[in-house]
């Protein structure tokens, strides 16, 4: 057995968790683990929304940087924050079960009303950096009025209750895992079917060094095949559209009686309308193909 297993890891509460996550796992198994913190491009640049901050992997190329460098020995990343491709000498050794996929509206209580969709008062004034969050908020409600948001979870939150904004959207896996308390907020549970996920949303990424055979065989009884085929198809479709952060996408696949089931919601630009298609078939081969071919035709009828 290996004398340490070194985690890199962001410092936001978030991240911690999910390292925390991974940690007690291992250490359960015997293994000696400790976290290293690494700050990355997306926690220094606070002043911009994601699609308008250049190149991919704003959250996690310097931890894949450790990696290489063999300063660490695993990452833990949110697998949506993850790029497509990987740097030569690294692999995603294991994925975590999912938690809820889904979007979470929270809205100040002012602004909540039952007569309207998502109970959403009209004209609200809705925080989100998030381009595929933006497009469908607007293909739905166009009377929304959207504004750039950045920061971690409670921050996001501090910001609603302070009145800066009249609602705003998180993925309600991180809100669920820090078992924030929001009951002072009035919220709102996005369908995964309808208001569609980031690519992997809610999902656990963990990065290794791909000869390091000892430590891919340990991360094997944290993973979770099955997820790892969902998530793989929209990870697909992603890549298809060689996408990031700054990519209005949204692709969930779940597993329906063994048939595979994959919906894709889609913009060109923020200001785009939003194509959207569903696949449904037995093994999920050519899934993420067929869907990226029927959204591209769409775009171009």
């Amino acid at each position: 057995m290996r004398s340490e297993i070194l985690i890199g890891s962001r410092g936001s509460d978030l991240a911690l968790w999910q390292a925390n996550f991974v940690k007690d796992k291992l250490e359960d198994a015997g293994h000696k683990v400790r976290i290293i913190i690494i700050k990355t491009q997306g926690d220094l640049i606070q002043h911009l929304s994601f699609d308008k901050m250049e190149g991919k992997g704003f959250f996690t190329k310097e931890l894949e940087s450790a990696l290489i460098n063999e300063k660490v020995d695993l990452a833990v990343h949110s697998c949506k924050d993850l790029e497509t491709n990987y740097p030569d000498g690294l692999t995603i050794a294991a994925n975590s079960a999912r938690a809820n996929p889904s979007d979470l509206l929270l809205m100040n209580p002012e602004f909540y009303d039952e007569g309207q969709l998502w109970n959403l008062g009209r004209n609200a004034r809705v925080g989100t950096s998030s381009a595929r969050r933006k497009v469908q908020l607007k293909e739905q409600r166009p009377d929304v009025n959207l504004l750039d948001i950045r920061g971690n979870v409670p921050t996001r939150i501090g910001k609603l209750r302070d009145g800066k904004f009249d609602a705003i959207v998180l993925a309600k896996a991180g809100v669920d895992r820090l078992e924030f308390d929001y009951s002072d907020l009035k919220a709102f549970e996005f369908s995964p079917t309808e208001f569609i996920p980031a690519p992997a949303q809610g999902v656990l990424a963990l990065q290794t060094r791909s000869n390091d055979a000892e430590l891919i065989e340990i991360l094997q009884s944290i993973h979770n095949e099955e997820v790892k085929s969902c998530i793989s198809i929209e990870r697909k479709v992603l890549n298809l559209f060689n996408g990031g952060c700054q990519l209005p996408l949204g692709a969930y696949c779940t597993v329906k009686n063994g048939n595979f089931d994959l919906r894709v919601a889609m913009s060109e630009t923020v200001n785009s309308p939003v194509v959207r298609t569903e696949f449904l078939n037995e093994t999920g081969e050519n899934l993420a193909e067929r869907a990226v071919d029927q959204i591209k035709k769409k775009v171009l009828a």
